[in-house]
């Protein structure tokens, strides 16, 4: 499975792409607490864009994928 880290590197600065809990081999209940935390903070180097989508899991809706835009990194 790829790392987060991987996923983002791959992107071009400004580029929209999805990141989910399949894609990092995670629990959908593992995505959702860390998918929570970039919604507030966003992530490490990206913004969430929008709604993320939910799954049902027990009768909760949990975050299994989110939309986002690989942040623009300053160089000095």
């Amino acid at each position: 499975m790829a790392t987060l880290e991987d996923v983002v590197n791959r992107q071009r600065q400004g580029a929209q792409f999805v990141i989910s809990a399949q894609m990092l081999g995670m629990t959908v209940e593992e995505f959702d607490l860390l998918a929570s935390n970039w919604l507030e903070e966003d992530g490490p180097g990206f913004n969430v864009l929008g709604v993320p989508h939910r799954t049902v899991i027990d009768g909760e809706f949990l975050i299994s994928r989110v939309t986002v835009i690989k942040a623009h990194t300053q160089e000095g």
